[in-house]
């Protein structure tokens, strides 16, 4: 399995020699090398600059719509760059894409302790939230894809609980070095924490494809154990012109657009509605503590899911889960009540944060993987943003965020049809 062959290619020396050393498959270590982009990605994430709202908006008098105005103006950016990104994916791989967007950001994180102004917070912000909507997204589940074929849903579920634990991690160093020294010291520590453990290991082991070091995906090597029923028949190979003539495509951006506007509606907003319930405040931060304890459930869960299972089946049963979470909110009565539809919806969304991105790579393959899920990156960044503005102008129409929720219902609802009805397509040569 480790036996390499073939001409060696650039900066692959190293991880050629630690192959022919160790006594596992490659893909593991490309897939601990992810582990340290996902943790390194959630520097400029929003539950991370949440905690220099306050400190930021002291000392400058900034509003809190001019902060929150970066966050959008990123994703909007990622929605832009995200389709010409994706063909550099597939022709020069994950490890230029992921090391330029670590640096970016790392540098970016360690100059926003120099910030003198609104606008450069803006330029700065924005190219880091950029990077983080767009290539960091492409780049860690391009990488994936091409290294696991018969366990791709575990490896995605193991990348995603390490860019939870970065979600938890970022906010907690940023706020113990601003105890020290202010908050510049929070920002130049989450620039040497992303720089550090995003940087290295990437430049280091990580590999395009298996092929480039004489290897082959996972499914060969379960084949080849006698574990036939995990390895998956013939892998699709669609360019991305072909994919979009498919309505399996247009289905799962479909799906995409309807399930990622409840995730982020929800998710911004739960606590606000909670107390707006009658909740005492620690009350709802319990249970936003416990959505995120089940979102990290959900996604542990996806990698038990068998690989000969139709992928649509999961994806429906995520946005399902999300639904039945959404609709239960309008009604909550009691801290009981709190935890079973956020834990509910918790579920849900970690299962389709999961599944989301590796389904393109099921559907249509891994040589194109880029092309494709770089144009549909674009809708589901665009979508993710409406989702919080949606709740927010209902809210300031009504005064609850019940019409809220039911409209994100009725979309988590569109997105278990649109799952159910995404059949996938015949192969590329076929269409």
């Amino acid at each position: 399995m480790n036996e390499t062959q073939g001409r060696v290619p650039a900066g692959q020396s190293l991880p050629r020699a630690v192959a022919a050393a160790l006594p596992i498959y490659y893909g593991w270590v490309v897939l601990a090398c992810l582990c340290c982009a996902g943790f390194a990605r959630q520097g400029p994430a929003v539950a991370t600059l949440s905690v220099f709202v306050e400190p930021l908006t002291r000392e400058f008098g900034w509003s809190r719509t001019a902060l929150s105005g970066a966050v959008s103006l990123g994703g909007l950016l990622a929605a832009m760059v995200s389709p010409l990104i994706g063909p550099l994916l597939d022709r020069r791989g994950s490890r230029l894409v992921l090391c330029v967007a670590i640096l970016v950001n790392g540098v970016a994180l360690l100059l926003l302790s120099l910030t003198p102004s609104l606008l450069v917070f803006y330029l700065l912000f924005c190219i880091a939230r950029m990077n983080w909507a767009g290539p960091f997204e492409l780049g860690i589940y391009g990488a994936l894809n091409n290294w696991f074929v018969a366990r791709r849903t575990v490896a995605a579920s193991v990348v995603n609980l390490a860019q939870m634990f970065g979600l938890v991690a970022m906010p907690l160093i940023a706020q113990f070095a601003m105890l020290h020294d202010g908050w510049r010291a929070g920002w130049l520590a989450l620039g040497l924490v992303v720089l550090f453990v995003g940087f290295v290991p990437v430049w280091l082991f990580l590999v395009r494809r298996p092929e480039d070091m004489g290897l082959e995906p996972d499914r060969v090597a379960l084949a080849a154990s006698g574990d036939i029923a995990a390895a998956p028949a013939i892998e699709p190979r669609f360019s991305r012109s072909q994919a979009i003539r498919t309505p399996a495509f247009w289905l799962l951006m479909l799906y995409t657009m309807m399930v990622y506007p409840v995730q982020a509606g929800v998710s911004l907003h739960q606590a606000s509605h909670l107390i707006g319930r009658g909740l005492d405040p620690t009350m709802a931060a319990f249970v936003v503590s416990g959505f995120s304890l089940m979102s990290m459930l959900g996604t542990a869960a996806c990698g038990f899911i068998p690989g000969r299972l139709p992928y649509r089946f999961p994806l429906a049963v995520a946005a399902a889960f999300m639904l039945a979470g959404t609709l239960m909110l309008p009604g909550v009565a009691s801290a009981q009540d709190s935890f079973v539809a956020a834990g509910l919806f918790g579920l849900g969304n970690g299962a389709m944060l999961t599944l989301t991105p590796v389904a393109w790579a099921q559907y249509f393959g891994r040589t194109n993987y880029g092309a494709i899920r770089g144009y549909a990156l674009s809708a589901q960044v665009l979508a993710q943003a409406a989702g919080p503005l949606l709740s927010g102008v209902l809210y300031d129409w009504t005064g609850t965020y019940t019409v809220s929720l039911h409209c994100l219902s009725a979309l988590a609802g569109l997105g278990v049809i649109a799952a159910l009805a995404a059949i996938p397509p015949r192969r590329a040569e076929d269409v």
